[in-house]
């Protein structure tokens, strides 16, 4: 009992703030959508040469002095502002690690089983078709769930839909994210240039002192640095965007004022506001009591929240509106009819096929199936009121790849005929995930409503 009460207040400890995150996630995800077929309808338009020259031929170059970098504008995306994305990310993981779903190993467990289900059955899944050369090495594909996109969709079934499941796929998610940068780091790689890899690690060890040695918490001493870490990291082998994930784990997550002093020290502040002679009571103009009293909540305010949280949310609506628009639409551009060639790419092949099925029957079986091990196993608990039909719909959801799917595709593969192919293999996995996932929670939901208000089980709906 005592548990399941601790259970209860860690969850609406955690709702406002992730009420927060599912709004920004749910309008990034329909942003995402809109923007992906908008770049498909332009890819296989008249102006199709307009979308090629802008993404695949045009230059963009930065220079100062003999520095420089010169690429095209899909790598700038791809390298130097999806390591943007990739900061978020490990700000987001970093966080569950030390202070949410993931710190507990009671509650992590669920989530942490799941993913690694939704990782190893896909590469299972991939395998099992058994392809060579280039094709062979898109195995690490279907390993990625859209934060995005899933929460989004899941969003759109409202209050039928347990606080607790929506953590769950999120914190599955996350840990899917963690998966995918490791996988990145490992297999994704040209060959390595082992200076600059050596001095990024030293920057990257330099922060770390920084932050649990010499308590240093100015965001611009880790964001600057990280900037030329992301540039070593370019020029190493290594994709530049694991800098992203380097310096968010070095960010500090440690606050000046504790909450209960920012509390304690608002009301002391708020007297000075109250007692206000009566002629000044409708004044515009505050004494210097209550601008130092004003000058007092700022500070307060100011240090009562951790640089990391600090920055991660002032990155939320730039990532899911900006940088993943942006990625969206430089690589959802899946040319199916070419005005300028006599020959059609060929769309359908087995890497197609492969990557559809891994997405949508590897990611359900894995996730679904190493869930119900955790929890026969004891090792985890399976949320309140849900039944073993609505987790099956939560791992469809996790077979919604999309964002970090087609980055490792454009990793995996540089032949432009099977990129193709694979981008397709993506929307078609993502969407039979997304639709099929969705009619089968909103019946499943229905009928766990049903079966708990028969047996007088209460969930912990949002």
């Amino acid at each position: 009992m005592r548990q399941l009460r601790r259970r209860k207040i860690l969850e609406q400890a955690f709702e406002r703030p992730f009420k927060t995150f599912e709004r920004i996630s749910t309008n990034g995800g329909l942003m995402l959508l809109c923007v992906g077929a908008i770049a498909l309808i332009w890819a296989n338009s008249p102006w199709q040469d307009i979308y090629t020259y802008i993404f695949e031929e045009f230059h963009l170059k930065f220079a100062v002095n003999d520095f420089s970098i010169d690429m095209h504008t899909i790598h700038w995306i791809n390298d130097g502002l999806m390591a943007v994305f990739f900061l978020m990310a490990g700000l987001e993981i970093k966080r569950e690690m030390q202070a949410g779903e993931l710190s507990n190993i009671k509650m992590a467990a669920l989530p942490i089983f799941g993913a690694i289900g939704g990782m190893i059955l896909p590469i299972i899944t991939y395998k099992c078709f058994g392809m060579e050369g280039e094709a062979a090495g898109g195995w690490g594909i279907p390993m990625a769930t859209d934060i995005a996109f899933s929460i989004g969709i899941l969003s759109l079934l409202g209050d039928k839909v347990p606080t607790s499941l929506k953590v769950f796929l999120t914190a599955l998610a996350i840990v899917d994210d963690l998966g995918g940068v490791m996988v990145i780091a490992i297999f994704y790689t040209s060959q390595i240039q082992p200076l600059y890899l050596i001095g990024a690690l030293v920057l990257f060890g330099l922060l770390l002192i920084a932050n649990n040695i010499f308590d240093i918490e100015r965001l611009h001493v880790y964001l600057l640095t990280g900037v030329v870490i992301w540039w070593l990291l370019l020029q190493s082998g290594i994709h530049s965007t694991i800098a992203g994930v380097l310096v968010a784990f070095a960010i500090p997550m440690k606050t000046k004022v504790k909450s209960t002093a920012f509390i304690d020290g608002i009301r002391e502040i708020l007297p000075r506001f109250s007692n206000i002679r009566e002629g000044l009571r409708n004044s515009v103009i505050l004494d210097e009591s209550q601008i130092d009293g004003m000058r007092s909540i700022h500070h307060l305010a100011k240090n009562v929240q951790s640089p990391l949280q600090f920055l991660e949310n002032s990155l939320h609506e730039f990532v899911n509106y900006v940088v993943l628009p942006l990625f969206a639409i430089s690589n959802s551009g899946v040319i199916v009819y070419n005005y300028y060639a006599n020959e059609q790419p060929v769309l359908f092949s087995v890497v197609t096929v492969a990557i559809a099925a891994s997405l949508f029957i590897g990611k359900t079986v894995g996730i679904t199936f190493f869930s119900w091990i955790a929890v026969k196993t004891g090792l985890a608990e399976k949320p309140q009121g849900s039944s073993w039909h609505t987790m099956l719909g939560i791992g469809m959801m996790g077979g919604i790849g999309f964002t970090m799917s087609l980055f490792i595709a454009a990793l995996a593969f540089k032949d432009p005929n099977i990129l193709t192919q694979a981008k397709l293999g993506i929307f078609i996995g993502s969407m039979m995930s997304g639709i099929i996932g969705y009619a089968y929670l909103k019946w499943s939901l229905s009928r766990d409503e049903k079966i708990n208000k028969a047996s007088g089980v209460t969930t912990d709906n949002a």
